[in-house]
C-alpha cells in the first residue's frame, strides 16, 4: 500500500473549506516574499476599465459608446514609460507600475513600463472575464489571486500614488477603498489622481457629498483631478518632493 500525500500535496485537502485560512495566508506571502526577493520598494497603482482599447484594437463601430475613454490608454502608457525611467535605478526599484494585469488601462500601464526597460507588476484574479495576464507584464512579478481582499492588500502595500481612470464598478470599488482608508487613516495619504476630469465630477457629485455633510469639505482634497501624464507625474512628484522638505 502507498503511502498517502502529505498534507500539503493533497489537493483536495488544500482546497477544502477548513484550509481557507492556509490559502489566504499562501495569497499574501507569495507575492510579498517575491517583491522583497525583486527589491520592489514603492509602486504606483494604475486601476481602470480592462474595456478600453488599445490603439491596435479600436475599432470605431465595435467601440462606439467608449470611443471618448480610448485616449486614456495612450496616457497611462506614457505615465507608466516616465515613472518607470525615472524612478527604477538598477536593482532599486521605486515607483513600480502595478495594475491588476488584465486589458485595457491595465495592458496600457505594463506596456508603458515595459517600453521604458522597467519591471511591472501584475495582480490577476480569477473572474469569467479578464482571467490572462496581458504579455506586457514583467514574468516574474505575475501573481493570480482568487481572493479580492489579500489582493486588495498588495495593491496598497507599497503604493506611494494611485492613479484612477475611467471604469466600471471594480475600479469604483477600488477607488472608494483607497479614499475610504486614506480618510480613516488606516493607510498613509498619497496623492489618489483621477484622470478624466470630466469623467469623474459627472460619475460622482463630489461637492454635492460635502455640501450634505456626508464627508468633510477637507475629504475634497483627497483628490486631484487630471487629464494627462504630465500633470499625473507633476503631481506626484510634487506630493513626493514635500514629503521629503
Amino acid at each position: 500500500m502507498n503511502n498517502p500525500p502529505k498534507a500539503y500535496e493533497n489537493i483536495p485537502f488544500m482546497k477544502s473549506d477548513p484550509c481557507r485560512p492556509i490559502r489566504l495566508q499562501l495569497e499574501f506571502l507569495h507575492p510579498e516574499v517575491t517583491m522583497q526577493e525583486q527589491n520592489i520598494e514603492s509602486t504606483i497603482v494604475l486601476f481602470g476599465s480592462a474595456r478600453i482599447p488599445s490603439p491596435e484594437e479600436y475599432d470605431e463601430k465595435k467601440h462606439e459608446k467608449i470611443a471618448e475613454f480610448a485616449p486614456f490608454y495612450d496616457e497611462a502608457r506614457k505615465l507608466a514609460r516616465i515613472a518607470s525611467s525615472t524612478c527604477q535605478i538598477e536593482d532599486r526599484r521605486e515607483y513600480v507600475i502595478i495594475t491588476g494585469g488584465g486589458g485595457g488601462i491595465m495592458e496600457a500601464g505594463n506596456r508603458g513600463a515595459s517600453e521604458a526597460g522597467g519591471k511591472s507588476i501584475a495582480l490577476n484574479i480569477t473572474i469569467p472575464r479578464e482571467q490572462e495576464p496581458n504579455r506586457y507584464v514583467s514574468e516574474d512579478l505575475v501573481f493570480c489571486f482568487h481572493y479580492f481582499s489579500i489582493r486588495k492588500m498588495h495593491f496598497l502595500a507599497r503604493a506611494r500614488a494611485v492613479t484612477i481612470f475611467p471604469g466600471g464598478f471594480g475600479t469604483f470599488d477600488e477607488l472608494f477603498e483607497v479614499l475610504t482608508l486614506v480618510q480613516t487613516g488606516k493607510i498613509p495619504p498619497l496623492p489618489v489622481i483621477l484622470f478624466g476630469t470630466d469623467f469623474w465630477r459627472r460619475v460622482v457629485d463630489w461637492d454635492y457629498l460635502a455640501d450634505c455633510g456626508l464627508i468633510d469639505p477637507q475629504d475634497l482634497d483627497l483628490v486631484t483631478f487630471c487629464d494627462t501624464a504630465g500633470d499625473a507625474w507633476n503631481a506626484i512628484s510634487e506630493f513626493r518632493a514635500a514629503k521629503t522638505r
